[in-house]
């Protein structure tokens, strides 16, 4: 029973390399992948979320540089939009669950030129329990705004590295529309 498996997982196992799939971020630091992010410099990005993105932005960006820092030739500009939402009524009117939504427009831009290249966005959102204590209420949306920008932070990486992965990023591009959905 055991060979069996085993037989059936090599056999899968070969069908796969067939298929066209291939790592992103092939070839570890020295890919196309790495090299594209390793160009980009997040620019600030206003309040306390931007802020939380921003950072989470460079500690992703530096993860994939080998922790050299942002490059200068791509600009990553983000536009941000926070709002809480209560939507749990009790018939005494007050509010007993919300929902915070984060969205993000980003461009990625060529420093020298300032032609965008991408164009694209990207949103998370969580539900909060509105409980008895305030203090508990804000512990809960400040925690949720952390994951939040995260999730943000996330996105757009990923969006990047696909971007880069179909050649984008490599010098002058056409800007590409954001996919439906994102």
């Amino acid at each position: 029973m055991r060979t069996l498996l085993l037989s059936a997982l090599a056999a899968a196992s070969l069908t796969i390399g067939g298929c066209g799939l291939r790592p992103l971020y092939a070839n570890g630091s020295g890919g196309a992948v790495a090299q594209v992010l390793a160009d980009v410099d997040v620019a600030p990005i206003a309040g306390h979320e931007g802020w939380l993105v921003r950072n989470a932005l460079r500690d992703r960006l530096q993860a994939t540089q080998g922790g050299d820092g942002a490059g200068k030739r791509l600009r990553l500009d983000v536009r941000l939009e926070d709002s809480i939402t209560g939507f749990g009524v009790r018939a005494d009117d007050a509010v007993t669950r919300e929902r915070r939504t984060l969205r993000a427009r980003y461009q990625l831009i060529e420093a020298a030129t300032g032609e965008v290249l991408l164009d694209a966005t990207a949103a998370q959102d969580a539900g909060i329990d509105v409980v008895g204590s305030e203090y508990a209420t804000i512990a809960a949306e400040s925690t949720a705004l952390e994951r939040l920008a995260s999730g943000i932070a996330d996105q757009i990486v990923s969006r990047l590295a696909v971007y880069a992965n179909r050649g984008g990023g490599q010098g002058a591009a056409t800007p590409t529309p954001s996919p439906a959905g994102q």
